[in-house]
């Protein structure tokens, strides 16, 4: 019997249902949408029916109940309809496509503002949370130079880099308002959240994210309403944040830093990584060290991983990314030959 009344047609109810089945992967997750008519359906299987229908045995520590699927199915779609939360499916129009290029697109993405955005030619912008003011000031101009050329800036809202490459577009889109220009003609900013899609982390940049949705720009999430967040979000958060663009500016990212995690995911994709210069000031190289210090320590305590003690700046700069001075080199750096501003450097 279902829970909470909507107006929420049954396949999307049946949608909403295999998103949440976390031990399925993308192509698994649309071979059950393409065996099933309803929800109601997929309530009645057993996990042992699920592995005939992907043919893959799931693993035995995989949990399924589908009565609670169904239950929980019931209150995202109360909570998206009470809170004017939109969902974008793969297969929708304005599903981002450039994200059906990753190796795990998400199956289903919440939104709040404008989606239209998502699929415009976009810039990713990261930086640690860690920020110098030199940092700071070099995400707000190139972010503020990106917008004024039409030109979406993505990034995760987090504390730092990303809050400031969020202000820089905002603040040429309140900028060309105010002086009574065409708008349109600016990019807006897409801030892709770590958590679900009715809160906001860190709480403190909920103003932001209000600016965001009130000019024109999104948030989105694949993390349905009143879910709960975890560590492992912030991780998939950035593969996400790195597929939304064709190409992914680092401002500052210390050794070990989630800026880079984006960078890996960017690189797998087949995507362009470059480095602004104020990555390697003086200050930025202190706060890098003093990281590396830490995370040494850690190692030896086996906290993490020798790969976060050597992932660096430097070292993807070495293996040929470019490093930048400011968006108009950005521009140029995009029409070189890949690797010959490091040769010639």
């Amino acid at each position: 019997m279902q829970l909470i009344q909507t107006k929420i047609k049954n396949k999307t109810l049946l949608y909403i249902s295999i998103s949440q089945i976390t031990f399925l992967s993308f192509e698994e997750k649309k071979k059950l949408a393409k065996n099933l008519d309803s929800y109601n359906d997929l309530a009645l299987l057993f996990i042992e029916d699920i592995s005939l229908i992907i043919q893959r045995k799931i693993s035995s520590r995989a949990i399924w109940n589908g009565e609670e699927n169904r239950r929980k199915t019931d209150l995202i779609a109360y909570y998206c309809e009470k809170l004017n939360i939109g969902m974008l499916f793969y297969f929708d129009d304005k599903y981002p496509k450039i994200l059906l290029n990753c190796s795990d697109p998400p199956f289903l993405l919440y939104f709040r503002g404008n989606p239209d955005v998502l699929s415009g030619t976009n810039v990713s912008v990261v930086g640690t949370r860690r920020l110098t003011s030199f940092g700071r000031k070099a995400a707000i101009e190139f972010s503020y130079d990106a917008s004024m050329d039409g030109v979406n800036v993505v990034s995760g809202l987090a504390i730092g880099g990303d809050s400031a490459a969020h202000i820089g577009a905002l603040d040429a889109y309140y900028d060309c308002f105010e002086r009574e220009e065409d708008c349109n003609k600016v990019g807006r900013t897409i801030a892709v959240l770590p958590c679900a899609a009715d809160d906001i982390v860190p709480s403190s940049n909920k103003r932001l994210a209000q600016k965001i949705i009130e000019s024109g720009g999104c948030l989105i999430s694949e993390y349905e309403p009143t879910s709960q967040i975890a560590n492992w979000h912030f991780v998939q958060r950035n593969r996400i944040i790195a597929g939304l663009s064709q190409s992914t500016v680092v401002i500052e990212a210390p050794v070990g830093s989630g800026a880079l995690i984006t960078v890996d995911y960017a690189l797998d994709m087949g995507r362009d990584v470059m480095f602004h210069k104020v990555s390697f000031n003086d200050f930025a190289e202190q706060i890098s060290k003093k990281s590396k210090d830490e995370l040494e320590l850690k190692y030896m305590q086996k906290k993490v991983s020798k790969f976060k003690v050597e992932n660096s700046p430097k070292k993807f700069v070495d293996d040929g990314a470019p490093v930048i001075i400011n968006y108009k080199d950005y521009c140029s750096c995009l029409l070189e030959i890949p690797g010959r501003r490091n040769i010639t450097n």
